[in-house]
């Protein structure tokens, strides 16, 4: 995929990564408010959109990890909502799904992160 393919991508979806957005912070309002109903009927539309995004980043590598990530912190968050809103202690599950996350993103930046960056100096040079 070339730089304008990219951008051209990534504009495409940007409404709706602020969607996501949008209904990632009224799920966690609701949590904070303790409105039940409203936080555990926002997990799945927040994850769906965070997996919708995931499946259509596959080709642009960076954006894949990161949206993975993405994932793994939306399921962690809920995960943590529901065992509070249950009075379970969560936070392990929580915590080794957070973990996944930042596992993803350890790989991309120690294998990926540099190797795309030469690439990207070295494209940049050829078009001078």
């Amino acid at each position: 995929m070339n730089e304008n393919e990219i951008v051209e991508h990534q504009k495409s979806y940007r409404w709706l990564e602020n969607l996501h957005i949008l209904l990632w912070l009224i799920k966690d309002t609701c949590w904070a408010l303790e409105w039940k109903p409203g936080a555990i009927g926002m997990i799945m539309p927040t994850i769906g959109v965070a997996i919708y995004l995931l499946y259509h980043s596959k080709k642009n590598k960076t954006e894949l990890y990161h949206n993975a990530a993405v994932c793994m912190w939306i399921i962690a968050n809920s995960t943590w909502m529901l065992g509070e809103f249950l009075n379970r202690d969560m936070r392990i599950v929580a915590a080794i799904t957070f973990g996944i996350g930042l596992a993803i993103l350890a790989i991309y930046y120690t294998v990926y992160f540099r190797k795309d960056r030469m690439k990207q100096k070295i494209e940049e040079q050829q078009k001078k």
